[in-house]
């Protein structure tokens, strides 16, 4: 294999770069330009991701590997759980621009917008595409960099707000990350992401360092990933547009959060490590917690968006209880959930902002009717929430049921109080918006069909559609489930 081939992580991530700069030079007024340089780079980078997972599929090696300082490498690589990740990032980037053309058509700092959303995605494709924690850290700092001036895009008081509490957060969780990787580098000499791990012959000597680090770096990756306590800022970023909610919440900051604690898990301490030193409980009872209560919490919210980040809160945590149960079966629906869960949330969030801009809807209470006035629109929504709720054979349904086999297979009885909890309760949060959607009569009486825009409305439909294609379409070899079992079968053992 040549170089230039092997080097595809890195041309990969260049695309997201390359186009970031050309978006911010094009200034404000080139207009189609923007666009163009929009379209082009997320195209471009489907194209790249394409030939990355053929070639990952085939057993072709890519690493990029640039020595930084003794002992301190930059790295880039792709294995089959890079590509879970990285194809999800790049398909929604790509429905995410159009529609963020559309939503943002009239809106004033369109340049700088693109500009971070692109600089966004490069960061998101890093974490990716990292070899080791410390490449991986690199990109995680970016990525708050790049989000922040998205949260507070709109310049009101409340988004300002929105942004300090999300740097408090971000950079507080960062600096515990990164003490964590020096005490880490330390003891071990290197943290490169290896199937399996490659510290359990530290188990004897240092367990209670190995502990408190695991700590530490679940902390720093926490914070992103939205577990309990610090999860706080989500709800208030919401304050953002509606395409940055939809990045936030199925691309980018709290995916790369959970596919944090996957490869520090897997690839970093390993399965057997965080087991013998019990890690694994304390990890999967913060999961459980954060999955009821983010629930609860999405009971009582009357604002649109913030029931859904709420849901978010419980949802992005059944990664996480399936890295914590640990077995083969339980990695299949963490892992799955990744994509399931990004595909769902997007179509939800796509219609939200749909509502908001065809009809002005933001609050729970104005959705009534709305199945009769953007009938497309709702039901893409409607999919969305049932698979949310895990209803067969949608995403969902998917998800949840390889984390139950899970949980039976490893003795964890108790998880599956909690998936029928869970279920539950997406059920009371999510079945009254639907009532309202569909069977309440419009307030006004107006029951004209007033569909969102075609920019709008084509990539809901895509999003939806695909939600639902995944879990009817679970079995096939090519589905994110057939990739997630090519994961464990290649490097988690199962």
């Amino acid at each position: 294999m040549s170089a230039a081939y092997q080097a595809m992580p890195l041309w990969v991530l260049m695309t997201s770069l390359v186009t970031a700069v050309a978006v911010f030079s094009a200034g404000e007024n080139w207009h189609r330009l923007r666009i163009g340089l929009n379209l082009t780079g997320a195209g471009l980078k489907l194209v790249l991701i394409g030939v990355m997972l053929w070639g990952v599929r085939q057993g072709h090696e890519f690493v990029v590997r640039l020595p930084l300082l003794p002992g301190l490498d930059f790295v880039l690589h792709a294995d089959a759980l890079t590509m879970l990740f990285a194809t999800l990032s790049a398909i929604l980037w790509l429905a995410t621009t159009i529609y963020a053309i559309a939503y943002l058509e009239h809106a004033p700092n369109r340049a700088r917008f693109f500009g971070f959303f692109s600089l966004c995605v490069a960061a998101t494709m890093g974490i990716a595409t990292a070899g080791n924690l410390f490449t991986f850290f690199i990109f995680y700092e970016l990525l708050t960099l790049a989000t922040w001036p998205l949260v507070v895009h709109r310049g009101i008081p409340k988004a300002m707000q929105a942004g300090r509490v999300y740097l408090q957060y971000t950079l507080a969780g960062s600096a515990v990350f990164l003490l964590g990787i020096v005490l880490l580098y330390n003891i071990a000499g290197s943290a490169d992401f290896v199937a399996g791990g490659t510290l359990l012959h530290l188990a004897e000597t240092h367990p209670v360092v190995l502990s408190v680090v695991f700590v530490m770096l679940m902390v720093g990756l926490g914070v992103k990933a939205a577990l309990v306590p610090l999860h706080g800022w989500l709800p208030l970023a919401m304050v953002a547009p509606a395409p940055v909610s939809a990045l936030l919440h199925a691309v980018a900051v709290v995916k790369a959060g959970a596919f944090g604690i996957v490869r520090v898990v897997y690839d970093v301490y390993g399965v057997d490590l965080v087991q013998v030193l019990d890690l694994n409980t304390g990890l999967a009872i913060i999961a459980a917690i954060t999955i009821i209560y983010g629930s609860l919490r999405a009971i009582w919210q009357t604002d649109l968006k913030r029931r859904l980040a709420f849901s978010t809160v419980s949802q992005v945590s059944y990664v996480v209880l399936g890295v914590a149960i640990g077995n083969p079966l339980a990695t299949i629906g963490g892992l799955v959930h990744l994509v399931h869960q990004g595909l769902m949330k997007i179509t939800l969030f796509f219609c939200a902002g749909g509502y908001a801009e065809t009809h002005g809807i933001h609050a729970i209470d104005e959705l009534d009717g709305m199945g009769r006035r953007m009938p497309w629109t709702s039901a893409m929504f409607t999919l969305g929430a049932f698979g949310m709720m895990g209803v067969p054979p949608l995403a969902g349904f998917v998800s949840k049921w390889y984390l139950g086999l899970g949980a039976v297979a490893a003795a964890q009885y108790w998880i599956i109080a909690v998936l029928i909890a869970s279920t539950v309760l997406n059920a009371i949060y999510f079945l009254p918006l639907l009532r309202r959607i569909w069977f309440h009569p419009p307030a006004d009486g107006n029951n004209r069909v007033a569909e969102a825009s075609p920019g709008l409305l084509g990539p809901t439909v895509f999003v939806g559609l695909a939600s639902v294609g995944v879990g009817l379409f679970a079995g096939y070899v090519l589905s994110p489930l057939g990739w997630v079992e090519l994961i464990g079968e290649r490097e988690y053992g199962g």
